[in-house]
């Protein structure tokens, strides 16, 4: 299977900063994941023999058209896999890097090449798009209210609660996760089990280049309101991103308490880190260009606490 892995390598710090977000702690109890088994990513000679057919029907993916029924039937078969949650399209290994399954990815483009515009009704509501509607939610035990939506090609877990937002095709939402009022999840996004996306973060997507890395936001994280998540950017296990907080792959993580440079586009495990700006001199002037501080380092197993997280913020000169 064709992968792509991104390597994170620090570079020297700047030690000038200015915190600039105006952060409020959006941040409480991360929701647990439920005790329901997902279903796992299923990688066997089936398999494989699909991925085969996915990458021969891309070779001559400007030739197809809707009707060449073989076609949709494989592609279908793939959609279909990403949408039951037993393949995703990226994944960590077992040595932390991010692997990208690309056929899956090229499964999505072909689905786009295959299908033409359709009209669909939910309630008084009319979509007219190339992909349906995920449904069935009552039985895969997710919560939906009213105003939200997910593509088919999306996975949720059991035990995750949809706000008004929105989930793309690829995106996989781990159990127990809460994707509050205007987040959005975008395509390939990979969010672990038990993360609270406030209201108003985006969550970056990717579909191509095919061996792109999709942003990737590991299980209990917590970002709050109105960051945004993007260009294959990381957060790590347990980790809490403070309001506002813009992170991209090229954006430097930094120590605030050593001014090391940790990584560029990853949050380390149970980081607080908070949106910032660091000075450089350029021919035309000093200017403050956007870093992420690392502000606070929470101990294994310590729980996101609203009030010691406020605390830790009003310390930094940040306002919650």
């Amino acid at each position: 299977m064709q992968a792509a892995r991104r390597a994170l390598s620090p570079r020297r710090p700047g030690r000038r900063f200015l915190v600039i977000s105006p952060l409020e702690c959006v941040l409480g109890a991360a929701l647990s994941a439920t005790d329901d088994q997902v279903p796992p990513a299923r990688y066997d000679a089936a398999v494989s023999s699909l991925e085969q057919r996915i990458d021969a029907l891309y070779e001559r993916i400007t030739e197809l058209s809707a009707g060449d029924t073989d076609a949709v039937e494989t592609v279908t078969e793939a959609i279909s896999m990403l949408d039951d949650g037993s393949a995703r399209v990226a994944e960590i290994d077992g040595s932390g890097e991010v692997v990208v399954h690309e056929w899956l990815k090229r499964s999505i483009l072909l689905l786009f090449r295959l299908r033409g515009i359709s009209t669909e009704h939910a309630g008084p509501f009319e979509y007219a798009d190339k992909l349906p509607l995920k449904h069935g939610f009552a039985a895969a035990g997710v919560r939906v209210v009213p105003g939200a939506s997910a593509r088919w090609g999306s996975f949720l877990a059991p035990g995750v609660i949809l706000m008004p937002s929105y989930v793309n095709i690829g995106a996989r939402v781990g159990a127990g996760t809460l994707v509050d009022t205007w987040a959005t999840v975008a395509s390939c996004a990979q969010v672990g089990e038990g993360v609270h996306l406030s209201g108003g973060v985006g969550i970056g997507g990717v579909l191509e280049p095919i061996n792109a890395v999709p942003v990737v936001i590991e299980d209990g994280a917590l970002i709050g309101s109105r960051s945004m998540i993007v260009e294959g950017a990381r957060v790590g296990r347990d980790a809490v991103v403070g309001a506002g907080t813009i992170l991209t792959a090229s954006i430097p993580v930094i120590d605030a308490e050593t001014g090391e440079e940790l990584s560029r586009g990853r949050i380390p495990d149970r980081c607080v880190a908070v949106g910032a700006s660091r000075r450089r001199d350029f021919p035309g002037g000093e200017f403050y260009l956007p870093c992420v501080l690392v502000v606070r380092r929470l101990a294994e197993g310590e729980r996101h606490d609203r009030a010691s997280l406020n605390d830790v913020l009003r310390t930094h000169g940040v306002a919650t």
